[in-house]
């Protein structure tokens, strides 16, 4: 099918039928789910699917409808249904879509041998990296191996004469597996996902950690409740980018719901904090030449040396602020109008390696398991529950379970006093190693 084509069509009748403004934004997706599980396979799932969802603007007026039928009597329908729509509710003068016709070079989103490796190749991939995790010392079971991928056609056209479009693949794998000790029982996970098939890492690779993970949480010890230093695994650091997007997201800050609102150009940290959000890396998971909204994608500085630089805005947030786009209209498909998110977004590492951040640790925990955790985008607020290792006198001790750490952004952020050298730029929300020089730990 001519999706080029038909998103013209659509603008015109949108066009035709009195809109002022339109937009059309159409997806065509196919996906694979592979599980097993003891050796044995337990489900093969592939889906294609497909539709467009229509914005209108008439009279300040915004109007949206989407479908997944893509015949010319479904179309009209659709463009009516959203007319009438825009008709119902209250005009805002905010109410108007994207004219940028550019759009950003990104390299490796697409990988086209992807769909010619055997199915039978992805499924001895996940056989192999359960059976390699099986083989290892002091695991007992298996909770499964999967492999998942995707192949996507985006493609959005405006009334302002442009169409962009760009197509993307993404695939991954991982399992999960069980230590046993006596009564005890401790599970592992790992995972790896990639644009292509080729940059999976090895199946011994991943079986390794996995295998890690589960063996080293067994015999843990309590701890007393105490104020320590907190290492922050890069399994886990994400946490902290979690509150740290929601705070910096532009429609947040209108609202007054996010604790940075009021402190752009003001130093919020430590100087080895450095938070960058890159919608244009090579094979990035979270690259793309334009956001959910066709405005096209760049690399900011969000937070520089410890001084918040920026948010994020989609068009209609950043026309209340009176700022322009920043290219993060978010969209998790068709059939939902823009919101706001991150693409690759990341604390920058640092110099320090993760083995001399532990040895420059005299007392502390060592987290990388989080339940709960996240700072409140609206006081800055932290708590939650943690596992991981008691540090003493620079050298890991022992596992611990069941502790809580809380606190408030501005210890951490401030108290951040180390950040290691090991990012890990294939996930879409990451940090190296990073230390809080004192938090709360709760224990016994």
């Amino acid at each position: 099918m001519d999706y080029r084509a038909l998103a013209e069509q659509v603008i015109k009748d949108c066009l035709n039928r009195g809109a002022e403004q339109a937009e059309v934004y159409l997806e065509d997706n196919r996906q694979l789910n592979l599980e097993v599980r003891n050796g044995q396979v337990e489900s093969i799932q592939e889906a294609q699917s497909y539709g467009l969802g229509i914005r209108v603007v008439a009279g300040k007026r915004l109007g949206f409808a989407f479908v997944n039928d893509l015949k010319t009597e479904s179309l009209k329908k659709t463009v009516d249904r959203a007319l009438q729509l825009a008709r119902a509710v209250s005009p805002d003068e905010n109410n108007q879509l994207p004219v940028e016709a550019g759009e950003t070079e990104v390299k490796g989103l697409y990988d086209p041998q992807l769909q010619t490796v055997p199915l039978e190749r992805k499924l001895s991939l996940i056989k192999e990296v359960e059976g390699l995790a099986l083989k290892k010392p002091g695991i007992t079971r298996s909770a499964g191996a999967s492999y998942g991928e995707s192949e996507s056609l985006i493609l959005i056209a405006s009334s302002s004469g442009w169409v962009k479009s760009y197509k993307s693949t993404g695939c991954g794998y991982g399992l999960g597996v069980i230590a046993e000790k006596g009564e005890q029982k401790s599970s592992g996970y790992e995972s790896c996902s990639r644009r292509y098939f080729s940059d999976l890492k090895p199946a011994e690779e991943v079986a390794s950690n996995a295998a890690r993970k589960a063996v080293e949480m067994l015999d843990p010890r309590p701890i007393k409740t105490q104020r320590a230093a907190v290492i922050l695994d890069p399994e886990v650091a994400y946490a902290i980018l979690g509150g740290i997007i929601q705070a910096i997201n532009g429609e947040r800050v209108l609202q007054g719901a996010s604790f940075l609102g009021k402190k752009m150009g003001q130093k919020i940290g430590s100087e080895l904090m450095t938070v960058i959000d890159d919608g244009t890396r090579e094979k990035g998971l979270a690259s793309a030449p334009f956001d959910g909204e066709g405005v096209p994608t760049q690399t900011r500085t969000i937070i520089d040396r410890g001084v918040l630089r920026g948010f994020l805005y989609n068009a209609y947030a950043a026309r209340r602020a009176g700022v322009k786009s920043t290219g993060n209209a978010s969209r998790g498909s068709f059939s939902e109008l823009p919101g706001i998110g991150p693409h690759n977004f990341y604390l920058a590492a640092g110099k320090t390696s993760p083995e001399e951040i532990i040895k420059s640790t005299s007392r502390g925990v060592l987290v990388k398991e989080v339940t709960g955790y996240g700072i409140n985008p609206v006081n800055g607020n932290f708590s939650g529950g943690a596992a991981g290792f008691f540090i003493e006198n620079g050298k890991i001790a022992f596992p611990v379970k069941g502790i809580t750490i809380a606190g408030s952004a501005d210890e951490i952020f401030n108290g951040l006093d180390l950040v290691g050298n090991d990012l890990d730029l294939n996930r879409t929300i990451t940090a190296p190693t990073i230390r809080i020089k004192s938090l709360q730990i709760g224990g016994e």
